[in-house]
């Protein structure tokens, strides 16, 4: 096992992302590594943003939506102690702009969450499997119980 030093947790606000926060602390404190959080939206339309925009966490909208995920965006990070400028909530899709954060930032792991798949969840592939297969760092899925 490489000794990491950047690692990023990609979250969703699903019930098991507690979980899935716990572990990633737990390997930043075991390599005395640097956690980072990223959420990619992708669930809210964002009229006239193109994929791959960087949200402000500062400035306030007047989107509803919007201003919801940022907020519990915000709590998760304030809750792990992560720094303000190691957030990046971002619209696109989480495939592809979870490894490409990863990549500009010199992550040495992303960490994320994963269900077991079967049937038409296989066939259509997962956020995982194309965290997986973009990424130029290892990926740590955490196996997530039904």
């Amino acid at each position: 096992m490489n000794d990491y030093k950047n690692i990023l947790l990609a979250i969703d606000f699903t019930d098991y992302g507690d979980y899935v926060a716990q572990q990633a602390k737990h390997l930043t404190e075991k390599f005395n590594a640097k956690l980072s959080v990223i959420h990619v939206l992708d669930n809210i339309p964002m009229p006239d943003t193109t994929y791959g925009t960087v949200i402000s966490l500062e400035s306030e909208s007047t989107d509803e939506l919007l201003e919801a995920e940022k907020t519990k965006f915000i709590r998760i990070a304030d809750q792990l102690k992560i720094e303000p400028y190691r957030r990046w909530l971002i619209w696109g899709r989480p495939q592809e702009e979870i490894p490409l954060l990863a990549k500009q930032k010199n992550i040495d792991l992303i960490v994320v969450g994963s269900h077991g798949r079967h049937g038409i969840a296989l066939l259509l592939g997962s956020t995982v499997d194309g965290v997986l297969h973009h990424a130029n760092c290892d990926v740590l899925a955490v196996r997530l119980q039904d």
